[in-house]
């Protein structure tokens, strides 16, 4: 174990470049190659979290000053994903995660079930915090794990299934995006989705990124777009002018500088994934295309996610204030919203009206699972002797505590034997669906 929190406690930024390195030599990329991509990948995400943090660090502050000015009184807290994970980890469930999680990929990979190698352990919280809530629903450590490894195979699934959206819109080639909180949202914007492409009317609205640089010129760029939301954002929370412009500014540098980290990062990953497919063309003829699995930082880059997001920070702030039945005050996962986004671009394909919608619609939805779920995540944070914010009762967060699938593991198996057969078939029916078009796919090539 104490090796395990060694490894976790290192962080993207000092894994990735030992994991890349390792991966590439595995791969057959000679060790020069092997560790300049693994650095590359190591700056990419050291520049990818200062400017991420920069996106928080901005935005939390700004939040907290709408809240106060808004004068909303919500009993439940919102403690933020940092709380959420050391939550997690501190679990029965999360002190394994990490070796039962690598176990399941190679399962999944061996029986051609995912085509995703998933080397983003680090957010194996993700699904050690479903295992946890499951735990402290039924009071079963072994309901728990079983509800974790089941999360995990839903979201590989998942994974692959988005896989070649993420390549076309996010700019991702060989990229694919196994998180726990962003592909959550998947089958709930795919359907609603459908539901917007059977009204009249609303079917017919097209806006993409492209479109609005076209029609605003200069002022439809994403250091306009950028730094006009954030002086918007700084006049809600009743900044003086200095604080207004500060805060444009940086939202402004925010929506440039993220796509550039990402690229940065994609240019470490390139020679390592043509070096996969490179070893799959010639020892593993017809296993068709493999995916990195990484962090869902890396698409969190895209303008519309970008913009739809920094929309949604004020409007989600009036929606805890107003949604019939929320008890959440978000606060510290504000910064959160994009991740919320990121796998959502590729299923409206870039569409800034879709995107809004339907991050509005999951936001909400979010905000009344986070409400529903607060007493067993205040319960896990007991239990983790987590620190409670002074005055607080009750505390929840965006992610994961507004997670669909999380909700869903949690309620259904409180029914012990008929809920955990209900969440095990639907587990192993995409898995199965998976591994046909897979093979498929494989006899095609």
């Amino acid at each position: 174990m104490k090796v395990l929190d060694f490894i976790v406690g290192l962080g993207p930024q000092v894994m990735m470049p030992i994991i890349i390195t390792i991966f590439g030599l595995v791969l057959g990329a000679k060790f020069g190659k092997s560790l300049r991509a693994g650095l590359t990948v190591g700056v990419g995400f050291v520049g990818l979290n200062l400017v991420i943090g920069l996106l928080g660090g901005t935005l939390g502050p700004a939040a907290q000053e709408m809240v106060q000015r808004l004068g909303l009184n919500l009993t439940v807290i919102d403690v933020g994903w940092p709380a959420a994970a050391a939550i997690a980890f501190a679990s029965r469930v999360g002190a394994i995660i990490i070796p039962i999680g690598l176990l399941v990929n190679i399962l999944m990979l061996v029986t051609n079930t995912t085509q995703t190698v998933n080397i983003d352990i680090w957010n194996y919280w993700h699904f050690a915090f479903t295992g946890a809530l499951v735990q402290g629903a039924t009071g079963s450590t072994a309901l728990g794990i079983l509800a974790a490894v089941l999360d995990m195979i839903i979201i590989m699934v998942i994974a692959d299934l988005t896989a070649p959206g993420i390549e076309k819109y996010n700019g991702l080639p060989g990229i694919s995006l196994p998180h726990g909180f962003s592909g959550a949202f998947v089958p709930i914007a795919i359907v609603l989705n459908k539901v917007l492409d059977i009204i009249p009317g609303i079917n017919k609205i097209e806006i993409d990124a492209e479109d609005l640089q076209e029609k605003f010129g200069v002022f439809g760029e994403p250091i306009l777009i950028g730094t006009i939301l954030g002086i918007l954002i700084g006049i809600g929370a009743g900044y003086d002018v200095k604080g207004v412009l500060e805060t444009g500014i940086t939202l402004g540098a925010v929506l440039v500088l993220i796509p550039k980290m990402a690229a940065m990062l994609m240019e470490g990953l390139m020679p390592i994934s043509d070096a996969a497919q490179s070893l799959i063309e010639r020892k593993y003829k017809g296993k068709g295309k493999m995916y990195i699995g990484l962090d869902s930082a890396v698409g969190v880059g895209h303008p519309v996610t970008l913009a739809v997001s920094l929309v949604l920070v004020p409007v989600t702030i009036l929606l805890a204030a107003v949604l019939p039945g929320n008890k959440v005050l978000p606060f510290a996962d504000l910064a959160v919203i994009p991740f919320m986004l990121v796998m959502l671009v590729p299923i409206t394909k870039g569409n800034v009206f879709r995107t809004f919608i339907i991050g509005l619609i999951t936001i909400s939805t979010g905000l009344l699972i986070a409400t529903n779920l607060a007493p067993l995540h205040t319960q896990m944070a007991v239990n983790a002797k987590f620190q409670m914010p002074e005055g607080a009762t009750m505390i929840s967060s965006i992610c994961d505590g507004a997670n669909p699938l999380s909700w869903l593991f949690t309620r259904t198996m409180e029914f012990k034997v008929v809920g955990t057969v209900i969440m095990v078939a639907i587990a192993l029916g995409l898995a199965i669906y998976n591994r046909k078009r897979i093979m498929n796919q494989n006899s095609e090539n």
